[in-house]
């Protein structure tokens, strides 16, 4: 009995389906939600890994991205608030560990200069190009003209 070449399509587009769905699958949410004491743990909780970028997704804040280590950074900043550390402390922590990267509003710093002040200075380059050429442009003269010869 011969397998039909269709049959082998069909079963080799199921195994790649089922190899690339894999990975989503895999990445289920987190199994067990995290437990605030008060609404102010709460609150705090959620301002300051909005704050944090995660290490993975790197357009996600933490509180945003549904990846694993984000879930595990989680659960790190809630037991280094439990731990007593401030805010600043816990970012920090995140910075040794992942740099600061992981800051979504880096401190303005020599390391960080380009990334403050880049845009302005971008900016100021490309509005002093624009108007050297409108300069340019305004010495020139324009095209003449003769408004007799011209059928319309």
């Amino acid at each position: 009995m011969s397998t039909s070449p269709v049959l082998l399509l069909r079963a080799l587009l199921l195994a790649l389906l089922v190899a690339v769905a894999a990975p989503v699958i895999a990445q289920a949410s987190d199994p067990t939600p995290l437990q605030f004491n008060d609404a102010a743990e709460e609150a705090r909780f959620h301002k300051l890994t909005a704050e944090l970028r995660c290490v993975m997704c790197q357009n996600q804040s933490l509180a945003d991205s549904n990846a694993q280590i984000a879930h595990d950074l989680r659960r790190e900043v809630l037991d280094l608030m439990r731990q007593g550390k401030d805010d600043a402390q816990v970012k920090q922590f995140l910075v040794d560990r992942y740099g600061e990267f992981v800051l979504y509003k880096p401190d303005v710093a020599p390391g960080t200069y380009i990334l403050w002040f880049g845009p302005l200075l971008l900016l100021l380059a490309g509005g002093v190009w624009v108007g050297r050429i409108v300069a340019r442009r305004a010495k020139q003269p324009g095209p003449a003209t003769d408004d007799n010869d011209q059928e319309w």
